[in-house]
């Protein structure tokens, strides 16, 4: 039995979510009173209702004491051995606002207080602190569109097993923010940039002409060797500590040029070892690189 726990902020796609695991054969459950998951899987488990995949909500309209409950709930789920994933997602505070603004619903924490929408955003985030904390995976989305949030459930949820991890390279810019969901981040706005040079600024870091450009400088391919070397040493420390996600994002000045050849090279790199997404924030792209196990990692 795979379950899927989906949890997050308002307004970030959890409906979306659900929605995409039921189409792709999940039993979904939304909204599910967190002291209801034990005895929710116990019924699914018996010979007449089985299920081999469950997907269910958890949100900030639980009660307090659930959601306080939720680490110890989830221990117990998996001491008995169930392949289970919790997956966050979440979305910058203002795209939040956006969004109900452009719907005109009432936020969950509104509708029995006297707390402004931008308070109860707030608000939320903290409530949902513990499981946030917990989950195997962060989705932001932001700059994702319906189809694209989608596109990720079904490629990192729907056929993820929890004996492997998947490593997502994400290229992004700065200027357009940090992503929400990057486990770790690489900085390479220090590296020389072709944007300065009018015939390349509008290539991408995909182009030839750009990776002829950056393999022509010592740092580029230092810099990539080092944050490879990096992964080396601690790729396997995640994968002995059980963990089913994670996510490098490398940045630079626009997302277009160095952030994008570095995370292609790097995910081609880890591809024959690992299950590999690459993601290219600011060009809308996302791959699969490679599906290679990394059981022996």
């Amino acid at each position: 039995m795979q379950l899927v726990i989906i949890s997050g902020r308002s307004g970030s796609g959890k409906s979306i979510a659900l929605q995409a695991l039921e189409d792709l054969g999940f039993y979904a459950i939304d909204n599910l009173p967190a002291m209801l998951l034990d005895p929710l899987i116990h019924e699914l488990q018996q010979d007449e209702v089985r299920r081999s995949n469950i997907a269910v909500s958890v949100d900030a309209r639980n009660l307090p004491t659930a959601l306080k409950r939720f680490p110890v709930l989830l221990e117990e789920i998996r001491m008995r051995n169930i392949d289970c994933h919790v997956v966050y997602l979440t979305a910058e505070n203002k795209i939040l606002l956006e969004r109900y603004s452009a719907t005109r619903r009432s936020h969950p924490l509104t509708r029995d207080s006297e707390m402004t929408l931008a308070e109860a955003i707030e608000s939320e985030e903290h409530t949902l602190a513990r499981i946030r904390d917990l989950a195997d995976l962060v989705i932001d989305t932001s700059q994702l569109s319906i189809h694209d949030l989608r596109a990720r459930i079904a490629s990192q949820v729907a056929h993820h097993s929890s004996d492997q991890l998947t490593l997502t390279f994400e290229s992004f810019g700065f200027k357009r923010g940090v992503p929400l969901d990057a486990d770790t981040v690489f900085d390479a706005r220090c590296l020389p940039n072709p944007y300065w040079d009018p015939q390349l600024r509008h290539y991408d870091g995909r182009d030839e002409k750009i990776v002829q450009f950056l393999e022509s400088y010592a740092q580029v391919d230092a810099m990539a060797n080092d944050i490879r070397d990096w992964l080396e040493r601690w790729l396997p420390a995640y994968v002995a500590s059980n963990r089913s996600y994670l996510t490098v994002a490398i940045g630079c000045t626009g997302g277009q040029h160095r952030s994008v050849y570095l995370s292609e090279r790097l995910a081609h790199h880890f591809a024959t070892r690992y299950r590999v997404r690459l993601r290219h924030r600011e060009l809308g792209v996302l791959t699969v690189v490679g599906e290679a196990r990394n059981d022996s990692a």
